[in-house]
């Protein structure tokens, strides 16, 4: 999942629970859609920066934040504390709270993955209709 700086989320890819986070790094980047930003030209299709934690620690996964435009802030494995990175990962562990408390998302009954990312496309699009009446 990929969310901005206030938890809302921007980008959903669905894998599965063997699935090792950093190989869905590419594909998780890629399902954030364009945002108009009122200004000419191409719309901004990703974030600026990625703050991601010590599992992100490949050159692959730096390589492919960089193809895309995108900063990388990646806490390096054996050299950096993670209590650092502790301030922008708490944004996305909220926004993971947030979807557990749809019943349907934290146990998968579904066995077609269409329709589980449907479940999950739906939670978010709450989620963010939460985040607009809280700050509007």
């Amino acid at each position: 999942m990929v969310t901005d700086a206030r938890g809302t989320p921007l980008g959903v890819a669905l894998s599965g629970a063997n699935r090792h986070d950093s190989r869905m790094l590419a594909q998780t980047l890629d399902a954030v859609p364009p945002i108009r930003s009122g200004k000419r030209g191409r719309p901004r299709r990703r974030p600026g920066k990625l703050h991601a934690d010590k599992a992100h620690d490949h050159r692959r996964c730096r390589r492919e934040c960089r193809e895309r435009g995108i900063t990388p802030r990646i806490a390096r494995r054996g050299i950096e504390s993670s209590e650092c990175l502790g301030r922008h990962r708490w944004v996305v562990e909220r926004t993971l709270a947030w979807l557990a408390r749809f019943r349907r998302l934290t146990v998968r009954y579904e066995r077609r993955a269409d329709i589980h990312l449907a479940f999950t496309t739906l939670a978010c699009a709450l989620v963010c209709l939460n985040q607009i009446r809280r700050f509007c």
